[in-house]
């Protein structure tokens, strides 16, 4: 009888999917007189497996938009035809909210946004696909943090995107599992991609330049989820970081020198690969601890299980910007070397790892420069007169995490 009812079930709740399906729409929004009502209510009245297609033309918006129903397509003409301008928003929200599953944001611009451009919240399966985030006005502290900004979500697909004068950073992926970011650019922003606080991502394929710091890979205190873990960063071009740091006072990103290339901080199994470095004038790679006092007895605040390997590096370090910069160069001497460990470990294992999971490997083309500045604690004074120099004594490897599947993007 259980049996015969459970299968009654599942022939109701298949019909009701197969009726949903049939019943997919296109809602099309044109620009010109009332576009902007049009497509807030778009937004609003969708129902699951809709299309909401934006027509060509600019959008200028005076309100935040938000969208919360699942299996909706959102989709322009492209995002140098598509333009929702925020210019004129009263607000300090975002662009675009979305808190839904299986989303997918496709070929439209977001211009100058109060608040941050494109975020999700509690989304799985969210996919952000060749947008444009920017700041008309080129970097400010009065621009909005973050350009495409997925936090608290899983299964997340950043590809083709290009984000320019975020406050904070370009592509920000925070308290997140399961992540790839490729094929995309971030320029003129404070940091150009960061994966914070986040499990198992993917970051490759793209083009990072003009930032204050190219790609980090952070975990800080105080947040619901913490133990970033599972991050690979490889086949990116991370060039010509040299944008003064404009993040507005207390911010995380405002110690960011300007000139960083790739910076791994209090992140663990996290790996390096295949990253081409050039005109990064503090230093190409740093490793290092989170540098603030902090009150939460969960965080750790070292980087563990560090492995640097296969990277090609052009000319850098000969402009140390900053505190961090001057902390630096004090130690290694200018120029910076290519890659620096700021070499701070946990009391009382100041001098070395126990554990070969959580050390630091370096592993690259002779010439290759490195020091491990021998640093002590958050204070940052060295126990010694002179970093150590000598990277054959950082060789080793570490087993590379398998590459990220999503399910929206053919994996499991």
């Amino acid at each position: 009888m259980r049996t015969q009812l459970a299968a009654t079930l599942f022939s109701l709740l298949a019909g009701v999917s197969s009726a949903s399906l049939a019943s997919a729409a296109e809602i099309a929004v044109e620009a010109g007189e009332g576009a902007s009502e049009r497509l807030i209510e778009a937004l609003i009245t969708v129902k699951p497996g809709d299309t909401v297609k934006i027509g060509p033309g600019l959008y200028e918006l005076t309100e935040g938009l938000s969208l919360d129903v699942d299996d909706v397509r959102v989709v322009g003409a492209g995002a140098g035809q598509t333009v929702l301008s925020f210019k004129g928003q009263t607000g300090a929200g975002e662009g675009l909210l979305v808190t839904s599953d299986r989303v997918v944001l496709e070929d439209f611009a977001v211009e100058d946004s109060k608040g941050d451009g494109v975020k999700s919240k509690g989304s799985d399966q969210i996919t952000f696909r060749n947008l444009s985030v920017t700041w008309s006005g080129g970097p400010k502290a009065e621009n909005g943090a973050y350009g495409v900004y997925p936090v608290s979500s899983k299964n997340v697909l950043i590809d083709g995107v290009l984000v320019s004068g975020a406050s904070d950073a370009g592509i920000y992926v925070g308290q997140s599992d399961n992540i790839v970011v490729r094929n995309s650019r971030a320029e003129y922003n404070v940091a150009g991609i960061e994966i914070e606080n986040s499990t198992r991502a993917d970051v490759h394929k793209n083009t990072v330049t003009h930032n204050t710091g190219g790609i980090l890979v952070f975990d800080l205190p105080n947040l619901p989820v913490q133990g970033g873990h599972d991050i690979r960063v490889f086949d990116n071009d991370v060039v010509d970081n040299d944008t003064a740091n404009f993040a507005p006072k207390g911010n995380i990103v405002a110690i960011v020198p300007k000139g960083m290339g790739i910076m791994v901080m209090a992140n663990r199994n996290v790996h390096v690969f295949g990253n081409r470095l050039s005109g990064n004038g503090t230093t190409h790679v740093l490793i290092n601890a989170y540098p603030n006092d902090y009150d939460d007895d969960n965080y750790m605040f070292v980087p563990r299980g560090v492995y640097v390997h296969g990277n090609t590096y052009g000319e850098g370090g000969g402009a140390p910007d900053g505190e961090v910069g001057k902390t630096i160069s004090d130690v290694s001497g200018i120029p910076v070397p290519d890659i620096v460990w700021d070499g701070v470990t946990r009391i009382p294992e100041y001098f070395s790892w126990v554990a070969a999971q959580d050390k630091i490997y370096i592993d690259e083309a002779e010439g290759t420069t490195f020091a491990n500045l021998k640093m002590i604690s958050q204070m940052l004074l060295p126990w010694s007169t002179a970093p150590d120099t000598n990277i054959s004594a950082y060789k080793g490897s570490l087993p590379e995490p398998a590459p990220v599947k999503l399910p929206q993007d053919g994996g499991a």
